[in-house]
């Protein structure tokens, strides 16, 4: 059973659901946005839905976030969960989020036999709950992946864009581009702020930028003077508030508003 209130962490099975509330009821109304949030730690770490919420609020939205997250899961341990499906159902979403784990979209064969179906069925699962599905294309590891042929961030960030924006096209589902502004950070020399020590999971700072991505991305609106910063200074906070303004709503075509 889900038990509603700010801050709230619910198991389902293996299945972490953390919660922040904010809206009047279980009817979607235009003044609330709800938003759930499938993927793993890159989701869960310094509390993605609940920066974001708090974001949103200092923006003057109303909104309620979910997250249905464990570490190192893929999509296609969701698709095959119980407990993710019951996660989907257990309100009425606006909008449900699908972050993939952070290797897969970066080589072909892992997105042809292992995201892509996976997407295809959580997409159809989250509009058959008439949700609007949007991926959350994530970030590189700072050194890359010389394993696989991808010896620097740059060349792993060009391969997991790739991978996220194929099957966007493919189902016309909406992308917050979180790796692109990630990619104009460290191409100004901030990118350190960004990676904790082990290279490939979200400082504060990295967190903070996704959620004003979300934030541009879902509302089409600017998180520029927003007076939430999460841990951050006013500076850094700034800086990111723009990046995230910058390469969200510059080009509103190739990142287009969640849609049915």
């Amino acid at each position: 059973m889900i038990v509603a209130g700010v801050g709230a962490v619910v198991t389902l099975g293996l299945l972490i659901v953390t919660m922040n509330t904010g809206c009047p009821s279980e009817e979607r109304v235009p003044a609330c946005t709800r938003v759930l949030f499938i993927g793993n730690s890159y989701t869960t770490v310094n509390d993605l839905p609940g920066v974001f919420a708090s974001l949103a609020r200092s923006g003057g939205h109303r909104v309620e976030t979910k997250s249905a997250a464990v570490d190192g899961w893929t999509l296609a341990n969701h698709a095959d969960a119980p407990a993710t499906a019951t996660a989907l159902t257990a309100g009425r979403w606006d909008i449900v989020v699908l972050q993939e784990q952070s290797q897969i979209p970066a080589i072909e064969e892992f997105r042809q036999t292992q995201m892509y179906p996976a997407a295809r069925r959580l997409i159809s699962a989250i509009r058959n709950q008439g949700a609007r599905p949007l991926f959350y294309l994530t970030w590189g590891r700072r050194d890359g992946w010389p394993q696989t042929g991808m010896p620097t961030y740059a060349s792993m960030q060009s391969a997991i864009d790739d991978g996220y924006l194929a099957i966007a096209a493919d189902q016309r589902v909406a992308t917050a581009p979180v790796g692109d502004a990630w990619a104009t950070l460290v191409a100004r020399g901030a990118g350190g702020t960004l990676w904790q020590p082990d290279g490939s999971h979200p400082t504060e700072a990295g967190t903070y930028l996704a959620a004003c991505v979300f934030y541009a991305t879902i509302f089409r609106e600017s998180p520029k003077g927003l007076g939430y910063h999460a841990s951050l200074s006013p500076e850094a906070a700034t800086m990111i508030q723009e990046v995230a303004t910058d390469t969200v709503l510059a080009d509103p075509a190739k990142w287009p508003a969640p849609s049915e």
